[in-house]
Formats: structure tokens, C-alpha cells, sequence
């Protein structure tokens, strides 16, 4: 249970001169004794009594002793007026450094990583941001594979994360607002934008938006906030684009987008987005237009079979004599031992079966485990007529499109989708089918993504826009970014 007057108590107290005081106050602050990883080291430097409060595994050891080494050398009286700015600027030969004289400051500043140096007699402190994170290398993402392009991809370390973004832009305008968001977690969240092409209205909502949340931490880092920053949680639709390549987010800051840091994630969000944003992928941009053209018409039609085929395949099982008897192949010769909606169902509820078990099984096994659900199980149910070999065709192809949909958020909306037109399929037929159609639609219609329309540019219409996504076309011939984002600057250079 949060304590708030404890907490409002530390926002209001500042450092007195006495460093007993200031060493008792950080000390109980911090846990220091309680918690074997919060380090207190009384030293002194030039005749001054000084206390360096850090977290061990989070401060470099090299870095801190280069700084306590110089400082060692300081002569006794040399520090007896104005010793936090001799400090700053004189004797701590390190760049990231600043003075401050909240505790609340202070305590948020430990806990993150810096070194912070308490001087006796004097009313400031040092924040020294000597520290380091465990890291990991920034691999290829996993799901955003090319064949050809980057390697690089964002990691769990934000200040890797913006400089992979800068190191693509190098524009002066390109800003990244930083803020910390929770009570308790203090979860560091940057803000980036390009001042000279992204609305002003865009950019102060999302902050605004950001500013607001009340909450105590953000331990599933940019998932939580999105659930913050939109509210519409019973939408399975994602208002946002993840994605892990710095190449991506560049090319999206140029549009105009504004993005959203998270520390601990490796994904960036994109805002605001489009269905359209879902279902494309930086593959197409990677090979020639006309590759990249039929690339993506390949990925429509694998999305749309994802959503229709099963539904559709139901409706003509149940209602056969729709069916030209050219497809009559298509249906199964002669009725199951279990009805075809709840052979579909089961294998629906199968499908989601195995992709838990192979998230939650070692790489070395998931052979293994796709060996086991393709030739035993699938296999062993069509033989004692669990289900047919047409049930499983049609699922599989559905499978296929559901993976093969860039964003792994959209992929799951539209698999609730399909599900839901299964479902008043079997129980309402064509009637059913035709109501869980027009609600999808309806759907999509009304959600609107920080006030950008979610079917722009099919809805409302704009020509141009909509043939950019239809068709893959040569970057030189892109010269307007979205009029849907309201850019300042909307020629693209």
C-alpha cells in the first residue's frame, strides 16, 4: 500500500548543511542496511566529510574509481568556499553531471543508476551519472526479419533505443522529451518527434496524455502505458504500431508520427496509427517496387483468407447448396461423427493451444513439439474422425495469414474476428455471418487512434494515399507525408 504522507514528506524536504542530518535522512530513504545493494561510503575529500550513496551492479566501477581517485587528491582547505561548484567544475572530470538540493531528486536519482556525492556544510548535492545497465547486444528482432537490410534492433536499454533512432536522423529538430511516469517504478519514458514536421496539437496531447497517469509503476513497460494513454481496452484493435527496428522508427518520425520510449522494452510505439500501419512491412521496402508490390498484395490476401476462409467454409458446410459444384471438392463427402462448427472450434481453440506451448517451450524442443501436433495429433484426429482433412486445411491456411500479418497485435485482433464470425456463423448461419461482418465494420468505422480516423485513407477517401498503400511505389515519387497527421512541413524532400 502506497504511504503518501512519507512520499509527500520527501518531495518537500530539501538538503540541510549538516551531513549527519542529510546522511540520516538518505539512509532511511533509501533502505541503506536493509537492502544489501544500496551502498552508503562516508569519505572525505580535502578536509570536507563527504557520503556517496550509489546501487551496486548499477554504478561503473571504473568510472566511480577514477572520480574518487582524483578527488583523493584535493588539497585540505581547497573545497572550504562554494565546494559543489569547484566539485562540478573543477575537480569531476565527467560530463553528466548536476546539482540539485531536493531529496525527492536525490532518492529517484540513486535508485535509477547515478552516483550521488553529499558534501558536509554544503546545501546541494551531486548527481554523477556514472552508471550502466545489463544489457543486451541490439539483435535483429525477431519478428520484423528482412532478407536484406539491418541487422541492428532495439534492446531493453532507452538510451540505446534513442541513439539507434539519431544515429539514422541526424536533424537538429528531432526531439526527445523525457519524463518518468509511476510512484514507485519511476519508469523512465521519452517523448520523439520532429519539432519541424509533427502537429503541435499531436505532440501536446500525447504529453498531456502521458503527464496524467497516475499509477504506481509500469512493470509491463509500453504495454501498460498504451492501456493508460488510450482507455479503449475492450477494442481488440491496437491503437498503436510496435515495432523493434530503428530503421522503421525513422522512417516514421519523417512522416510526421510522434513515438514512445519505454525503458525495459525493445519496442518503440508508433502514434498515432492506421489499420493500414498493420499490415505493412519494411521487406517491401527492402526489395524493388515491383517486388515490394506483390509482396504486399500476397500479404492482403493471406490477411483477408485469415479472417473469411474458416467462417466461409462453415457457411458453405452448412449450407452446401450455395456452393457451385465446381468447389463440391471442397466440402467433405459425407458428415463427420462431430458436427463441422465444433470441429472448428476445437481446432481453433487447438491452434492457440500449440502456439502457447511452442512460446513457452525451449528452442532446442520446438521441433519436437511441431512434429508431435502435425503428425500425431492432426494426423490421429482425422483417422478417428475428430475432424476433417478439409477442417484442417482451411485452419491452416487461416494460421498462415494470422502469422503472416506484420503486427502481431493486428494478427491477434483479427483472429478475434474470425473467431466471433465462427461462432454467429454456426449458430445463425448466413444471418449471423452477415451481422458479425457489418459489426467488424462498424467497428473499424468508429475507432479513431488520437483522433486520426483508424480506415484513413479508405475512410474518409483520399486517392493518392490509398494507392501508396495498395501499391508499393518508388520512394523518389513519395513526396507528401499524411495529410492525416497534419504535418507542419507536408513535403517530403
Amino acid at each position: 500500500m502506497r504511504n503518501p504522507n512519507v512520499r509527500e514528506a520527501q518531495k518537500k524536504q530539501v538538503l540541510s548543511t549538516k551531513l549527519t542530518e542529510n546522511v540520516s535522512f538518505l539512509t532511511e530513504a533509501l533502505g541503506v542496511g536493509k537492502s544489501f545493494d544500496v551502498i552508503y561510503r562516508p569519505l572525505e575529500f580535502g578536509g570536507r566529510a563527504c557520503g556517496l550513496f550509489f546501487v551496486d551492479g548499477f554504478a561503473k566501477d571504473d568510472v566511480m574509481n577514477l572520480i574518487t581517485i582524483n578527488l583523493s587528491r584535493i588539497e585540505r582547505g581547497e573545497l572550504s568556499i562554494d565546494a559543489i561548484a569547484k566539485l562540478m567544475y573543477t575537480y569531476i572530470g565527467y560530463v553528466e553531471v548536476e546539482k540539485t538540493n531536493e531529496m525527492s531528486k536525490i532518492i529517484t536519482a540513486v535508485l535509477s543508476g547515478p552516483l550521488v556525492l553529499v558534501v558536509d556544510g554544503a546545501e546541494e548535492a551531486l548527481i554523477i551519472d556514472a552508471r550502466t545497465y545489463p544489457a543486451r547486444s541490439p539483435d535483429e528482432p525477431d519478428i520484423e526479419r528482412v532478407v536484406r537490410g539491418a541487422r541492428d534492433g532495439f534492446t531493453e536499454t532507452l538510451v540505446f533505443n534513442t541513439a539507434l533512432t539519431r544515429r539514422r536522423l541526424r536533424d537538429p529538430s528531432l526531439r526527445m522529451e523525457y519524463i518518468q511516469i509511476g510512484v514507485r517504478s519511476q519508469t523512465d519514458v521519452v517523448i520523439s518527434y520532429l519539432e519541424d514536421v509533427a502537429d503541435d496539437k499531436l505532440v501536446d496531447e500525447i504529453r498531456q496524455r502521458i503527464k496524467s497517469i497516475d499509477v504506481d509503476g509500469l512493470p509491463m513497460a509500453d504495454k501498460t502505458l498504451e492501456e493508460f494513454l488510450f482507455k479503449k481496452n475492450w477494442n481488440p484493435f491496437p491503437f498503436v504500431r510496435y515495432t523493434e527496428r530503428p530503421d522503421v522508427a525513422a522512417v516514421h518520425l519523417i512522416e510526421g508520427h510522434v513515438l514512445i520510449y519505454t525503458d525495459t522494452s525493445p519496442s518503440v510505439m508508433i502514434t498515432p496509427t492506421t489499420l493500414f500501419h498493420h499490415v505493412q512491412h519494411a521487406e517491401e521496402y527492402r526489395q524493388k517496387p515491383a517486388v515490394g508490390a506483390y509482396l504486399r498484395w500476397v500479404r492482403f490476401a493471406l490477411m483477408l483468407a485469415s479472417i473469411f476462409f474458416v467462417p466461409l467454409f462453415l457457411l458453405m458446410s452448412l449450407e452446401p447448396e450455395w456452393l457451385p459444384k465446381g468447389l463440391a471438392f471442397l466440402l467433405p463427402e459425407k458428415a463427420g461423427n462431430i458436427p463441422m462448427f465444433v470441429q472448428l472450434l476445437l481446432a481453433e481453440i487447438g491452434i492457440d493451444a500449440l502456439r502457447m506451448a511452442a512460446i513457452h517451450t525451449p528452442s532446442s524442443l520446438a521441433t519436437a513439439l511441431g512434429l508431435v501436433a502435425a503428425l500425431m495429433i492432426g494426423d490421429i484426429a482425422v483417422e478417428v474422425g475428430l475432424l476433417s482433412n478439409q477442417a484442417l486445411l482451411f485452419l491452416s491456411i487461416s494460421a498462415i495469414g494470422t502469422f503472416a500479418t506484420p503486427s502481431y497485435e493486428f494478427g491477434m485482433a483479427t483472429r478475434m474476428v474470425r473467431l466471433s464470425l465462427l461462432i454467429l456463423t454456426g449458430f445463425f448461419h448466413l444471418p449471423g455471418f452477415l451481422i458479425g461482418l457489418a459489426a467488424w465494420l462498424i467497428l473499424l468505422l468508429f475507432t479513431r487512434s488520437l483522433n486520426t480516423p483508424y480506415l484513413w485513407p479508405l475512410l474518409p477517401f483520399n486517392g493518392p494515399a490509398l494507392l501508396d498503400v495498395l501499391v508499393r511505389s518508388p520512394v523518389p515519387a513519395k513526396t507528401k507525408r499524411p495529410k492525416a497527421l497534419h504535418p507542419k512541413d507536408p513535403t517530403i524532400k
